[in-house]
């Protein structure tokens, strides 16, 4: 019996650790399949798609820049996708194309789970207001802050984000304004949604923002030490982490969604994480 065809789609792809993830994830769970990397082209993501699916594929994760696409493509969705308003998962099944938004759970996961950090009753500060920021909101809102304050260079996207969510933030203040606005206020954990690390670059962000304790995340990985978590060893942020660990999280997500059984993921980012250091 062949086995059970996976994959990732993305332009750019060679980089992608998820095949690496995902074969673990298998031999670690006694399931049998296979998990490739398919580059598309800019314009072929949904012809690419059929095509593997044609071919026996039964899901894909999906990534930059085709999330939009895969939410288009999505017959049906789960509450975190529509509320993300991007797919990064798909499942393929009698019933047609399901699509499903894993990376916001992977970033509330790796938070509680990997490093300890509980989010009920903390002050969240949450950089970006893209497609990043987006695809965490529900489940950073799921966790109960005392409040999730949002801060982006266009102030107007991060009043966007904040009144679409309103609804869901229930009795948790949700807040919008400048990297500047952000000045005499203080959080116990600050998360980078911003696509500053892509470019060696730091939010502009006023000093005096991390609690005792607090927990600087750039969802960044790969890169050692960003911009952002540079600055905030500087202004005296207590912990420091990168996004390796929601990668890992989200794929366990996903691995979830398609056979039914949650991977132990501690031992696979272990092992990511020494390759990556390593190398």
């Amino acid at each position: 019996m062949n086995p059970n065809r996976y994959a990732v789609i993305g332009n750019p792809i060679a980089h992608s650790k998820s095949p690496v993830i995902h074969a673990a994830f298998a031999a670690q769970t006694g399931q049998t399949l296979t998990y490739e990397a398919l580059l598309a082209p800019l314009d072929g993501f949904a012809a690419t798609v059929a095509g593997f699916r044609a071919a026996g594929g039964r899901g894909c994760n999906v990534t930059v820049p085709f999330k939009l696409e895969a939410f288009a493509l999505a017959e049906r969705r789960s509450p975190r996708a529509q509320a993300a308003g991007a797919v990064n998962t798909l499942k393929f099944d009698a019933e047609g194309i399901y699509g499903d938004n894993t990376d916001g759970a992977g970033l509330v996961r790796d938070l509680t789970h990997n490093l300890d950090c509980p989010l009920a009753g903390r002050r969240i500060l949450l950089l970006g207001a893209g497609g990043a920021a987006r695809g965490v909101m529900l489940p950073l809102l799921s966790a109960a802050p005392a409040r999730l304050t949002l801060a982006n260079r266009t102030v107007s996207r991060a009043e966007a984000l904040v009144a679409e969510f309103s609804a869901a933030a229930g009795s948790t203040p949700l807040t919008a304004g400048s990297f500047a606005d952000l000045a005499g206020s203080q959080f116990d954990v600050v998360i980078n949604a911003t696509a500053a690390s892509l470019a060696d670059e730091a939010p502009p962000l006023p000093p005096g923002l991390y609690a005792p304790g607090a927990l600087a995340y750039d969802m960044m990985y790969g890169r050692g030490d960003t911009p952002f978590l540079v600055a905030a060893r500087g202004d005296g942020a207590a912990r420091l982490a990168d996004g390796l660990g929601m990668l890992v999280e989200q794929a366990a997500e996903s691995f979830l969604l398609w056979r039914g059984v949650r991977p132990a993921t501690a031992p696979v980012l272990a092992e990511l994480r020494r390759q990556i250091e390593g190398a």
